[in-house]
């Protein structure tokens, strides 16, 4: 997050790269496909004009590519890895659209046979993915889509159309889950959590009393469906009780991405309905 968006002279616009690629990312997919495929490669690759022996997985892999990806004729694919094709590919990797450099890095997942590949490959490709904030990962072998275009609005208007301590536990929040270097997934929870707590305390007007009290208390302003309010309420106690995130950090903690990001989705949006049955 910027200095702008920090301090609220610029619009927050979630990090979550949906329907796009920032350069650190495709340069981190690109490392993966030169350490998992290309530098596995043998040099001179070509003898007597065929691949040679060891390059028997990069052959069948660039075979495939030419005739079902690029569906360009055979003929076309030269035998030479280092000096023609891998040029190739690089150039078409960073001059693509950003839905190609999933297909392709897709296809390269399911059509590299080296025993064990796809498995590290896929594995190390969610890691780079989540650090950059990428809205997608592979699950089982195929790109799949983790944070929808409706979830980033809710957090990019939560935070837009609030104030005070409110605006401020939710940009907290958004720093610490897009923090590319060091993410704090646990203390971003706490923010989000926070972020509730400010705006129902502020506007029922008192801090004092446990959250589902000043729930309670707002519910007579708002009239929302009781089970509504009961369901944050429990969400809530899961943060707080004994091995919840307000706690000390155990070892058994797993707290990810996917914990963090759906705490701030779901606190904003809820400040969200609050705001707008408060406001009729």
């Amino acid at each position: 997050m910027t200095f702008s968006e920090r301090y609220g002279h610029k619009p927050v616009r979630v990090g979550i790269q949906i329907e796009s690629i920032d350069e650190p990312l495709r340069n981190g997919l690109w490392s993966l496909l030169k350490l998992h495929i290309w530098d596995s490669a043998e040099s001179s690759s070509y003898e007597y004009g065929r691949f040679l022996s060891g390059n028997k997985f990069h052959k069948i892999l660039c075979e495939s590519l030419w005739l079902h990806y690029f569906k360009e004729p055979l003929d076309q694919l030269s035998n030479n890895i280092d000096e023609t094709v891998l040029p190739y590919l690089r150039k078409y990797f960073f001059n693509c659209s950003w839905n190609e450099v999933y297909d392709f890095i897709e296809f390269v997942a399911n059509n590299f046979k080296k025993y064990g590949f796809r498995d590290n490959f896929t594995n190390d490709c969610n890691f780079v993915l989540e650090r950059e904030m990428s809205a997608y990962r592979f699950v089982d072998g195929l790109i799949t889509q983790i944070t929808s275009n409706e979830e980033v609005l809710a957090i990019e208007t939560a935070i837009e159309t609030s104030a005070g301590a409110v605006n401020t536990h939710l940009r907290r929040s958004l720093e610490l889950l897009s923090d590319r270097s060091s993410p704090d997934y646990r203390n971003s929870i706490k923010e989000s959590i926070s972020a509730v707590e400010s705006f129902v305390g502020i506007s029922v007007g008192t801090t004092k009393g446990s959250l589902g009290d000043l729930l309670k208390k707002l519910d007579t302003q708002v009239n929302a469906h009781p089970s509504l309010l009961a369901a944050f309420n429990k969400l809530y106690g899961y943060t707080s009780d004994e091995g919840g995130i307000r706690h000390a950090m155990t070892e058994l903690d797993n707290t990810d991405f996917v914990d963090a990001k759906f705490m701030l989705v779901v606190c904003s949006a809820f400040i969200n309905y609050l705001e707008g049955k408060l406001s009729k």
